[in-house]
């Protein structure tokens, strides 16, 4: 049995194919991916997005095309077909200006949500071009895969049955573009960023210099070298407030805060680390403390430092802040390249923190808390499990912009109150669980805090928070129901098309201003740490004088 294969001309084969559904849905799918999502997109981005979406649908036409013929369905008549497929045409175009040059009034009304400046009227034409180019790219790789294909299952069949001969090409193809991808491509990429990321993490900044007292980390006299803490520990380290600062701002007796960072080259391995954590911790006495929190940092090692600020404005001083670095990359390069590292070392520091605050007296020890955002609060919430913890729990956590894949914020969404959005949930009671934005509190609770608590903020624009896998088939279930006041109107579910709207905007969540998107603000801090640690004092009133006092930098 021999293979026939179809044989290609360069000429005409190399252009794409033109087919009545391939034709209708790349229309469809470039049409749709204009449309606003989470987060504004600038030109680049929205050339790239509809490029790719334009090629999804043109493949999938081709699918329904190929599949329409294998089932035998009769096809028009040969008369209509140029008709049909001239008139399809001249809408199809015509509904892709019209949505080009509606895309930019789309991009400004969720820019105006955010309070971003508008964009100007010379997008289309850039966004048309751009998406052309990205489509013919990808038509022409996806060719020369085919290509590949073909030649290769040629000389097979002269050895093998043409279906098997087929079968081994298809695969030694795929394997081929694989490992020249990833093997080559992909590593040199991976290699080229990890040097950019470990040369900034390696910067002495103006701003972040060495500390003399000796209650912080890497002074004279610490358990820990300045130089090994790297440029995100020792911007924690550095960052004010101190005790001055905060006596101005609140007008309320305070302390000099305490904290510890544990830099990704102070110790060889995570249990050294978190060792050399617990030491330094024990050093400046910070169980002394009213409160003790073990802030898992992000992938880059960064503790955010509105959040840091909050929480030592809102208790005073009276606390102390643990972290240990696993990684110095972007989070999302850290979940690519090794997601169990900073697992293990969240694990790691919280076993040797809440062994040793578990074997001192009840009221002699600091009610313990946990905190990160991003990857952090998803490592964060990894680090224990209910066994560890149950017979005594620590206070609660503070999880900020939770990955979509964080497994209690997930299930805890999943089974919230009816009638309660999914971008703002309410919980049961809310006894344990509440959930925060940036308009503050607004899903109801029946009754107090437990003795154990946890609380998400989460901004509905946050594609990080809610990225869903499932968009691909389904429309997320935060669509449903009433809009968050900071998610466009005309935000609008395909197939395919908002999977990767939404893949696009868990990429760039961090290019809005405060106050939304990946971008926690210090008011929303301030409001979360008051919540969280029900401190009586800190009236909606005193935190709106608050923010009003404090500038944080950066």
């Amino acid at each position: 049995m021999s293979l026939r294969l179809p044989s290609i001309r360069p000429s005409v084969a190399w252009l794409p194919k033109v087919s009545l559904p391939a034709l209708t849905l790349a229309s469809l799918f470039f049409v749709v991916s204009l449309t606003p999502s989470l987060v504004p997109r600038d030109t680049l981005v929205q050339a790239l997005l509809s490029g790719v979406s334009l090629t999804a649908g043109h493949a999938t036409g081709l699918i329904l095309s190929a599949l329409w013929h294998r089932l035998e369905f009769p096809p028009l008549p040969h008369r209509l077909q140029a008709q049909v497929r001239f008139l399809a045409a001249l809408l199809c175009l015509l509904v892709a200006v019209v949505a080009l040059w509606q895309a930019s009034e789309w991009q400004n009304g969720l820019r105006a949500l955010m309070e971003m400046p508008p964009v100007d009227t010379v997008r289309p034409l850039s966004i048309a071009a751009g998406a052309a180019a990205v489509f013919l790219l990808l038509v022409w790789f996806a060719r020369l895969s085919w290509f590949v294909v073909v030649k290769m299952a040629a000389g097979l069949a002269r050895v093998l049955p043409g279906p098997q001969a087929f079968l081994v090409a298809v695969t030694l193809t795929a394997l081929l573009f694989w490992n020249i991808g990833n093997g080559v491509l992909v590593r040199a990429g991976l290699t080229a960023v990890d040097r950019v990321y470990a040369g900034l993490d390696g910067v002495f900044e103006d701003t972040s210099p060495r500390p003399e007292d000796p209650f912080k980390t890497g002074a004279p006299g610490s358990l820990l070298d300045w130089e090994e803490l790297g440029r995100a520990g020792r911007a924690m380290i550095a960052a004010g407030p101190d005790r001055a600062g905060i006596e101005a701002a609140t007008g309320r007796t305070a302390q000099d805060p305490l904290r510890v960072y544990v830099g990704l080259n102070s110790g060889p391995d995570p249990e050294a680390r978190a060792a050399l954590a617990l030491a330094e911790l024990k050093r400046i006495d910070a169980f002394s403390r009213s409160t003790l929190v073990i802030a898992t940092p992000t992938g880059t090692g960064a503790v955010n430092v509105y959040g840091q600020q909050a929480l030592e404005y809102v208790l005073q001083g009276d606390v102390a802040t643990v972290s240990v670095q696993y990684s110095y990359v972007a989070s999302w390069l850290a979940l690519l390249t090794d997601p169990e590292y900073g697992v293990e070392t969240a694990r790691a520091v919280f076993a040797k923190v809440y062994d040793h605050w578990r074997s001192l007296p009840r009221e002699a020890r600091p009610a313990l808390y946990l905190t990160g955002l991003s990857l952090g609060a998803l490592n964060s919430e990894l680090s224990h499990d209910l066994h560890q913890v149950i017979g005594d729990p620590y206070d609660g956590a503070l999880w900020i912009g939770p990955p979509f894949n964080s497994p209690t914020w997930s299930e805890v969404t999943r089974n919230r109150n009816p009638g309660t959005p999914a971008w703002l949930p309410a919980y049961r009671d809310g006894r344990a669980v509440r959930f925060m934005n940036q308009a503050g509190r607004t899903s109801s609770t029946a009754a107090p805090w437990g003795s154990f608590r946890i609380l998400y903020l989460q901004y509905p624009s946050d594609a990080v928070t809610f990225f869903d896998p499932r968009a691909a088939w389904r429309p997320p279930y935060w669509m449903t129901g009433p809009r968050a006041p900071d998610v466009s109107a005309d935000l609008r579910w395909l197939p395919a098309v908002s999977f990767l709207q939404l893949g696009v905007d868990m990429m760039t969540a961090i290019k809005p201003p405060r106050g939304y998107g990946h971008r926690y603000s210090f008011d929303s801090y301030a409001r979360a740490w008051a919540m969280l640690l029900d401190h009586p004092d800190w009236t909606d009133d005193a935190l709106d004088a608050l923010v009003r006092q404090v500038t944080p930098p950066g």
